[in-house]
């Protein structure tokens, strides 16, 4: 099937179609007396890769034949009437990522220790989990199929790597010939269909920076809006990712950056109508800069890649104190707690946490985290671990804890080392909530024993991949 299109990739045989994990009860699935383990194999006379594949192909639908492997081994063929837009009530095995072949220097799965669990050196390279997701693609080894699939089934926007115009230089990044690294034509084609795509460049000191960033953004802006926005992000090294050919992000390089980039945002905006090519926050945040306003974000096109998600936070908290000034919380000298974050945004959070203190009686304390799992100059939130919260514990103050629903995997309690939220909870001995903001503004209106504020609540699906090379969280 094409999700090992890659040779080096292939993990493991895929079965055909797309397996049923959960069956609504008093659902259309139930009547045809579908169950969990059934696997839908084509629907009329189309093969059915996986859940995408399902929903496209009996979107609109009325009169459907669908043929199914029952599991018990016997085959089954549905003839089917149905009202327009009525739910099938069921549910699918997730994507099986489709990985890459690639050899990025910059790749962060180099960065994981060797005592990291498996999954976390997966590198995903799927055009699904692009759409679904935001994760980001290279198009260096997509398939004809691949590319069928993203026109006929409207898969936008797509979210491609590019790095770097410059053929020499993207080559290089990627650790490909220049002939994979050149995907002028598969991006031009993908336009043409009217495929929307967001391009990400991972910068790098000395490699895609200054001159080649320049000519990056300018060739990728000739296409707007086609070419939605670019996203800069700086390169992220663990104390594991020791390449000669990389060097460290600096607050002077990240200063360097601003300057650079400034000017031609400006142009961008007069031209455009849009900032188009954006900072990442953490390059404003390492360069002691003040992160840009609202206005600069637009639209917020890539805040899932750490780009103005200091700035919709602060306006989120914004629109929180407002709430609180008009509904002082009752109970607000009863919250004495901790609130840990990584190192890079502690000093923004502690600046608007002091700000309730102040002036609603809250004890609330920040403590940025060092991550020391990963180590190097690793900061941001989403990577903090288990043991890197305990390495804390003695900075830990009052009643509970509370730390960033980023550092969990999506839909699961447990952190990139394998610590479950539950045993870090037993390790300090008082209550440990997950939260992301809204979470944390019901507590601070409603009490420690509002519903999503107890412990283990998770408040968002990241991604259906646990791969942390694309979280630029803070």
């Amino acid at each position: 099937m094409y999700e090992f299109a890659v040779a080096p990739a292939v993990t493991q045989i895929r079965r055909r179609g797309v397996e049923i994990t959960d069956v609504a009860p008093a659902s259309l699935a139930s009547e045809l007396e579908l169950e969990a383990g059934d696997r839908i194999i084509k629907v009329n006379g189309r093969l059915v890769r996986d859940y995408l594949d399902f929903r496209f192909q009996t979107g609109g639908e009325t009169e459907l034949l669908i043929e199914v492997r029952k599991r018990s081994g016997e085959e089954w063929e549905l003839d089917i009437e149905r009202d327009e837009g009525e739910d099938f009530g069921l549910g699918f095995e997730q994507i099986v990522p489709r990985q890459c072949a690639n050899e990025c220097i910059f790749c962060f799965c180099k960065g994981n220790p060797d005592s990291a669990r498996p999954s976390l050196f997966i590198r995903d390279e799927d055009i699904r989990l692009s759409f679904l997701y935001g994760n980001y693609t290279t198009l260096t080894s997509i398939t004809e199929d691949e590319m069928k699939r993203i026109i006929e089934q409207r898969l936008t926007p797509q979210y491609v790597s590019v790095h770097a115009t410059t053929l020499d230089v993207r080559a290089h990044l990627l650790g490909v010939d220049r002939q994979r690294a050149d995907i002028a034509a598969k991006m031009k084609r993908m336009l043409d269909a009217g495929i929307e795509i967001h391009a990400q460049v991972v910068l790098c000191p000395q490699i895609n920076d200054g001159e080649i960033l320049e000519r990056t953004i300018r060739d990728l802006a000739a296409d707007h809006p086609r070419i939605k926005s670019v996203a800069i992000v700086p390169l992220g090294l663990t104390r594991y990712n020791t390449d000669e050919r990389l060097t460290p992000v600096t607050p002077e390089f990240c200063r360097r950056t601003i300057s650079e980039v400034a000017s031609l945002q400006r142009e961008l905006r007069q031209t455009l109508g849009t900032t188009f090519a954006f900072l990442g926050d953490e390059i404003y945040l390492r360069a002691g800069h003040a992160i840009p306003s609202r206005k600069h974000y637009g639209d917020y096109p890539q805040i899932e890649d750490g780009i103005g998600m200091v700035r919709s936070f602060d306006n989120e908290f914004n629109a929180l104190w407002r709430r609180l000034t008009r509904r002082p919380p009752q109970h607000a000298a009863h919250l004495h707690g901790t609130i840990m974050t990584g190192t890079l945004f502690a000093p923004v959070l502690k600046k608007l946490v002091d700000r309730l203190n102040a002036r609603f009686g809250t004890r609330l304390h920040v403590v940025g985290v060092e991550n020391q799992y990963f180590g190097g100059d690793v900061s941001v939130a989403g990577l903090l671990t288990g043991s890197c919260y305990l390495k804390a514990l003695g900075q830990v103050r009052g009643d509970f804890l509370v730390i960033p629903s980023a550092s969990l995997k999506s839909g699961e309690q447990v952190m990139l080392d394998g610590m479950t939220l539950g045993e870090l909870q037993q390790q300090f001995g008082r209550p440990v909530h997950a939260l992301d903001l809204n979470s944390l503004a019901r507590i601070l209106l409603f009490g420690l024993n509002t519903p999503g504020a107890s412990p283990h609540s998770l408040s968002r699906a990241q991604a259906e991949s646990e791969q942390p090379h694309n979280d630029s969280r803070i």
